[in-house]
């Protein structure tokens, strides 16, 4: 039995390296130069905020003083922030000398069948439309862009005739809970949407990074608009199927739009992934049993099976240890980590299929999708 559990272990881990898009390899590639289109898009950015006091001003900033050489303007929705979100906003306009106008919208009451992000995001979009963009940039509160990347994602998006371009932005690193949960978090997404398929439009995968996305205005429309998934707690990746349906979409990763969102320990990070994990598995009992003992052989066997097992047994848990830390280097080295990191990633998985278990119990209390103090993911 041991045998077949090791041998089952190191066939996962030859197919997620060789066969599953080269997921791994953590190429940066959002920051690759595309050509100039003959005219640049109009744009409007669509910032859904509550309470970002501390991030706001760090990401209204950055694009106010992109040197976008097309019509731009930025629609804030302040989410009925109970702190100086709205306030510190509306001043950053004449603080920065921007000449690119800035409107900050009160976010009308949240209405039953909508999570708070997305009600947000359909009032910025409603103000947005009637200045007729080409594209609309979604983007969250706690992100920043470096100097140019507006010009690069439209760029992108003008070259490519992408209806959704997104790039996933580099997450926060610093403390220690940062760094043994982030790169990993990273490392799972690209594992179950690897880049290249979602690029691919023959391929079915579709995914998206919520954090930065550069939607077509019409191709939204023409998808019957962000209100058809008005109840989505994954809201990017559900955005980006709607929207593959519509024309090709692109997802990168980059170094140059950042989060600014600190987690300072374990349970900041929990929370982020507790909030979406059981929807994920689409609240399914079964779909979180099969999940945890796949992460179980996946994970833990590589690791027991080499302190464990012995002759033939040991060698494949090692091969497919080996395999793992291989798969997982690059994206440390993305995140500026030291490689010893890499054989520790089955421990890792086992704090995620904590916060999995944990976000399935929330739900089961019917206090599942927490976020922002409210509690959005319904019970069936």
């Amino acid at each position: 039995m041991t045998f077949l559990i090791a041998a089952l272990s190191l066939a996962i881990w030859v197919y997620c390296v060789f066969f599953r898009g080269g997921y791994w390899h953590a190429r940066v590639n959002g920051d690759e130069p595309a050509p100039t289109p003959e005219a640049w898009p109009h744009i409007v950015a669509v910032i859904p905020a509550r309470n970002e006091a501390e991030t706001i001003a760090d990401c209204v900033t950055s694009l106010l003083i992109q040197d976008y050489p097309g019509r731009f303007s930025i629609v804030l929705v302040d989410d009925n922030s109970d702190d100086a979100t709205a306030a510190i906003a509306a001043g950053l306009p004449e603080r920065t000398g921007s000449p690119v106008p800035l409107t900050v919208l009160k976010g009308a009451p949240l209405p039953d069948g909508w999570t708070g992000k997305l009600w947000a995001l359909q009032q910025g979009i409603a103000a947005a439309e009637r200045e007729s963009p080409d594209y609309l940039l979604l983007t969250d509160a706690d992100i920043v862009y470096a100097p140019g990347m507006l010009r690069s994602l439209a760029a992108r998006a003008a070259s490519g005739r992408y209806v959704l371009t997104s790039l996933m932005a580099k997450l926060r690193c610093e403390t220690l809970a940062e760094r043994a949960f982030i790169p990993a978090f990273v490392y799972f997404f690209q594992m179950l949407y690897p880049f290249a398929w979602v690029n691919d439009p023959r391929h079915r995968v579709a995914a998206a990074a919520g954090g930065c996305m550069l939607v077509r205005t019409a191709a939204l429309a023409r998808a019957g608009g962000i209100g058809v998934i008005r109840n989505a707690l994954i809201d990017d990746c559900t955005l980006a199927r709607v929207m593959k349906a519509q024309g090709p979409i692109w997802l990168g990763l980059t170094d140059r739009v950042r989060s600014i969102r600190a987690s300072t320990g374990i349970s900041e990070i929990h929370t982020m992934v507790s909030r979406s994990a059981y929807a994920q598995l689409r609240y399914s009992p079964l779909l979180l049993a099969l999940t945890l003992i796949g992460m179980a052989v996946t994970y833990w066997a590589p690791p027991l099976l080499t302190f464990a097992g012995a002759g033939g047994v040991r060698l494949l848990a090692l091969a497919a240890w080996a395999l793992m830390a291989v798969s997982f280097w690059p994206m440390l080295r993305f995140y500026g980590l030291s490689p010893l990191w890499a054989p520790l990633l089955p421990a890792i998985a086992t704090g995620y299929m904590a916060f999995t278990c944990s976000s399935a119990l929330q739900h089961m209390s019917g206090r599942g999708g927490r976020w922002k103090g409210r509690y959005q993911a319904k019970r069936a």
